[in-house]
């Protein structure tokens, strides 16, 4: 995949990076304030549990979908 992101112009590599930095700093302040929060101010902790599970996948997702992005880019590129 690095190949395949250092073939992008400046402009198509700075969105891809802010947005998973924005959601690295969306998960880090969900983290932090969750981590601040003693267990009992939980209501539910099975909520909880599922929505940190929902983030991860999402994170992974936002992955999957970039790398994805980059290799129709590259393929576009190349014919």
């Amino acid at each position: 995949m690095s190949d395949e992101f250092d073939g992008l112009d400046a402009t198509e590599k700075a969105g891809i990076g802010t947005a998973l930095n924005r959601c690295r700093a969306l998960a880090t302040k969900i983290a932090n304030e969750r981590r601040n929060k003693e267990p009992e101010h939980f209501v539910d902790k099975l909520s909880l549990a599922d929505v940190h599970a929902s983030l991860e996948h999402a994170a992974w997702v936002v992955e999957q979908k970039t790398a994805k992005g980059l290799q129709e880019r590259s393929r576009q590129r190349h014919r």
